[in-house]
């Protein structure tokens, strides 16, 4: 094993993107940044919003309801290790310019692109 493998070992892992699929085909479950995000109408607490085409969870405000993850159409949300939501935020703190799964991915099948607005 690997030091990062072996320092993981039996620890829970909470990742923002999910992978979903079988033994033969598999494809990542990650926000689209909706147009019209029904996560941000449907969050009681007010913890999810949308600014700059990016969907946000204050993670101060977020009580851990799980009522975004019942209306999330793309099952991209989901509580972090302490109950509250996380999902991709297109790693908006980071400073190498593009989402770490874009940069680290080994095959380079995960592209980040600007697109158009679409429902």
């Amino acid at each position: 094993m690997t030091d990062m493998a072996t320092a993981l070992k039996g620890k829970p892992i909470y990742p923002r993107i999910h992978i979903e699929g079988n033994d033969k085909v598999s494809y990542a479950v990650s926000c689209r940044h909706c147009t019209d995000p029904i996560c941000v109408k449907s969050c009681i607490a007010g913890a999810i919003s949308k600014s700059d085409g990016v969907v946000r969870v204050d993670k101060n405000k977020c009580v851990g309801c799980l009522t975004c993850v019942l209306v999330c159409p793309y099952g991209s949300l989901a509580p972090d290790e302490s109950g509250v939501m996380q999902k991709c935020e297109l790693c908006l703190q980071n400073t190498c310019g593009e989402p770490a799964c874009v940069k680290g991915c080994p095959n380079r099948a995960i592209v980040y692109e600007e697109r158009g607005e679409y429902e």
